[in-house]
């Protein structure tokens, strides 16, 4: 059965980082495009970062760009988002997803497989 696993979630304090994973199991992450999204308490969900199978395109939700940092291990089967100078407007549950699309996108419709979500806290 082909299943995302989210980890690395945690409380921080304003200024400083976290290094979520996700683990793909039942599928190989090759041919799919990647992507990290969240979902802060009453907001809708919304794309912080993806990367496309290749690995050589990213792209970041404009509030992260220059602070976050998608990755993904394709020998390991994961995908990474390692975050700096986090802000509590950072807070969220943060979920990896995955697309069968080389093209990878922020947006949520285009992703079929997802994580289960670990919660990010940003406080002092």
């Amino acid at each position: 059965q082909a299943q995302l696993v989210d980890s690395g979630g945690g409380l921080v304090q304003p200024g400083g980082s976290l290094r979520l994973s996700c683990s793909a199991s039942g599928f190989t992450l090759d041919y799919h495009s990647l992507a990290w999204f969240r979902q802060a308490l009453g907001k809708e969900r919304e794309g912080v970062a993806c990367i496309n199978n290749g690995g050589d395109h990213t792209d970041y939700l404009a509030s992260v760009k220059g602070r976050f940092t998608i990755s993904r291990d394709n020998a390991k089967n994961d995908v990474y988002l390692l975050m700096n100078a986090q802000t509590p407007e950072d807070t969220g549950i943060y979920y990896c997803a995955s697309d069968i699309s080389p093209i990878a996108t922020l947006l949520v419709y285009e992703y079929d497989e997802w994580g289960q979500g670990t919660q990010v806290t940003v406080s002092s």
